[in-house]
């Protein structure tokens, strides 16, 4: 592959392989930025960069962080909103979240640590079993959620899938999902 994705991307492939289609191949856009979750996210990001959030890490055992850690590796891209070393030796991506937690982590959330996990594994050679979400709408509440190699190859296995689709300009098999093509962006252009 001659290029890298980015966990977005990766996130829109696994919802429906046709997004990445549409937007990377055909370059028809989303226009996602005009949401005001996107944007009061981004707001949120750069606002926590500048508070005190010491008192998260120290209950995780924190021996070192890096903020807005902008990561590669051969297939994959991301900015990282802190890479934490802990003090079991392993390492861990914290992720802050515009969002209230409804005890439950939305798989869109796991697949980002994933592929966070991925980057910090590739580029520090270090193992990553966990990673944090914070949700900044439920007073900073702090989750942990478990990372196996299995969902690290998964999101592997989707890098490589969005650059066959891109590369060879194939046109993938729409999500068994139908639910998903009532609300989606291109379903005036999709034929199923």
């Amino acid at each position: 592959m001659n290029f890298s994705v980015t966990p977005s991307q990766i996130i829109q492939y696994l919802y429906c392989p046709r997004f990445t289609y549409f937007e990377y191949v055909l370059r028809i856009p989303q226009y996602e930025d005009r949401h005001f979750k996107v944007q009061k996210g981004r707001i949120v990001h750069e606002e926590k960069a500048r508070q005190n959030m010491e008192y998260l890490r120290r209950r995780i055992g924190v021996k070192r962080k890096e903020l807005n850690l902008y990561l590669t590796n051969e297939l994959l891209r991301g900015e990282v909103d802190e890479v934490l070393w802990l003090e079991d030796g392993t390492a861990a991506p914290l992720d802050y979240k515009y969002a209230k937690y409804e005890d439950k982590v939305y798989s869109t959330y796991k697949t980002q640590l994933y592929c966070y996990a991925w980057l910090i594994s590739s580029n520090f050679g270090i193992a990553v079993t966990r990673g944090y979400l914070v949700y900044t709408r439920s007073r900073n509440k702090l989750i942990e959620v478990p990372i196996g190699e299995k969902s690290i190859i998964a999101v592997e296995r989707a890098a490589r899938s969005i650059g066959e689709i891109i590369e060879e300009n194939k046109y993938p098999k729409a999500t068994k999902n139908k639910k998903r093509c009532l609300t989606c962006t291109y379903r005036n252009i999709c034929t199923q």
